[in-house]
């Protein structure tokens, strides 16, 4: 029961540290350690493209420089070409900057002793609303504004049908922020509390022969191998949850952007 106890504490202590903290200023005014990542990763990000950019060449050399054009090629022909179609040069830097943007900060928090930007549902809701708005204004400016709300209904739709029909559609059209931003922070969030869980386990069963070295102790200390090498797993497998996260995103974007300046809307 102590033991349980200890772990219980050991738990509610690590989703309190996941909770938004200031570190410059206070919550209504201020830093979070969330803001002060999701800058580093800003930064992190700028430095990155600068580099690459220099560095760049017809025949591209170096790890890094493959790996940054794979990607890029990757969001281009995928994303931007494969779901915008032939729009797709239009929306391209903006779908590359959010998948890079997300990729980093989800890759930072991995890092121990860092926290990614993307773990706080203000910084999702803020990309999302940022999302939001972009498809908005690419719809507003293909149809104009009335013709894009106009267009929510589809046509062919009897009276009073299609205002019924109108309004799931707005309905639908306004959780796709919320969506996206409650998707992305609860990923990013409840694999962070599970590393950390694997990590306390692992820690209490090695407390004993840390404090004081027996064979009883060595015995007890053994299932942290297992929830170290189980906590391994879940880190490998974060990593690409961090990838697939920043890359269904970037998808569920460019399916707003195209249905947003459809033809048949």
């Amino acid at each position: 029961m102590e033991a349980f106890a200890k772990l219980s504490g050991e738990i509610q202590e690590l989703v309190a540290e996941f909770s938004s903290a200031p570190v410059v200023g206070d919550l209504t005014v201020g830093l979070t350690q969330y803001s002060f990542w999701l800058l580093v990763a800003a930064a992190v990000l700028c430095i990155a493209m600068v580099v690459f950019v220099k560095k760049q060449s017809l025949v591209p050399h170096g790890f890094f420089v493959n790996g940054v054009e794979y990607l890029v090629e990757y969001v281009e022909n995928d994303v931007a070409k494969g779901v915008v179609g032939t729009e797709w040069r239009r929306h391209f830097p903006f779908l590359a900057t959010i998948f890079f943007f997300i990729l980093i900060n989800n890759f930072i928090g991995l890092i121990p002793g860092m926290k990614p930007g993307t773990g706080a549902i203000g910084c999702t809701a803020a990309l999302a609303l940022v999302t939001f708005v972009y498809f908005i204004y690419f719809g507003c400016k293909k149809h104009g504004f009335i013709g894009y709300w106009k267009s929510l209904a589809p046509a062919g739709v009897a009276f009073p049908m299609n205002v019924f029909v109108w309004v799931i559609e707005v309905f639908s059209l306004l959780l796709r922020p919320i969506t996206l931003a409650i998707r992305l922070f609860c990923n990013m969030f409840a694999g962070h509390i599970v590393m950390g869980s694997f990590s306390i386990m692992a820690a209490l069963f090695a407390e004993p022969l840390l404090e004081h070295f027996s064979a009883v102790n060595a015995l007890g200390a053994l299932p942290s191998i297992a929830w170290l090498a189980i906590l391994l797993v879940i880190y490998a497998v974060e990593l690409i949850v961090a990838f697939v996260q920043a890359y269904v995103f970037t998808v569920l974007a460019a399916v707003y952007i195209q249905i947003a300046e459809a033809e048949g809307h």
